[in-house]
């Protein structure tokens, strides 16, 4: 099927274009405008490449070119039925199935017994105050779209992306006055040797 060669790029370019006719470059400024750059990567280059591979599946379909002044040569594209069918799937998948992203940060965590806890806990209060600062960005768009009456509806990625980075500053935190408070001993300052999960179980 077409729809699982669309990545997650390919599927904010169709869903731009179900709402009418544009070419790239809007499509880049639209989403930044929508900050929609915190929930997909969105480089020109990979904008143009997504349209560019989007057009030789025929999911998208050229409909005109316009030039402004010394602007190079822009091309207006607009969806096909078959990008429609596409998006439709691809969004019903997305919506329907989890899927395991393996995150660094998770990683991180799993093997940060490996630091002195000093340091440790020192990396995670930086990352606690960067959260904090696009936690408080994040609550900006969102009065910024009550106070324009956009339905939640349309920005419920950037609420959803809200709501997990501060379940993930309050666990954090919590996690971190465990550590301070003795309650969750460091393995560094019980054992010289490494320990491996089961050993800690």
């Amino acid at each position: 099927m077409r729809g699982e060669a669309v990545n997650p790029l390919g599927v904010s370019v169709l869903a731009l274009l179900s709402e009418g006719a544009m070419h790239p470059y809007e499509m880049y400024q639209l989403l930044l405008e929508r900050k929609e750059d915190r929930i997909v990567k969105v480089r020109p280059g990979s904008l143009y490449h997504a349209v560019a591979r989007l057009h030789g599946q025929e999911l998208v379909a050229e409909v005109g070119t316009d030039r402004g002044g010394n602007r190079p040569e822009r091309t207006t594209y607009e969806i096909t039925p078959a990008g429609r069918r596409v998006l439709v799937e691809r969004l019903a998948d997305i919506l329907r199935t989890p899927v395991r992203e393996y995150p660094q940060f998770a990683l991180g965590l799993s093997e940060m017994h490996n630091l002195p806890a000093s340091e440790a806990i020192a990396l995670l209060r930086a990352r606690i105050e960067d959260l904090s600062l696009e936690i408080e960005e994040l609550s900006g768009y969102q009065r910024l779209a009550a106070e324009r009456k956009v339905s939640e509806i349309y920005w419920a990625g950037i609420d959803y992306t809200y709501h997990m980075l501060s379940a993930e500053v309050n666990w954090l935190t919590s996690y971190i006055d465990r550590v301070d408070s003795g309650q969750l001993p460091w393995p560094h300052e019980i054992s010289a040797h490494h320990t491996t999960l089961t050993d800690r179980d």
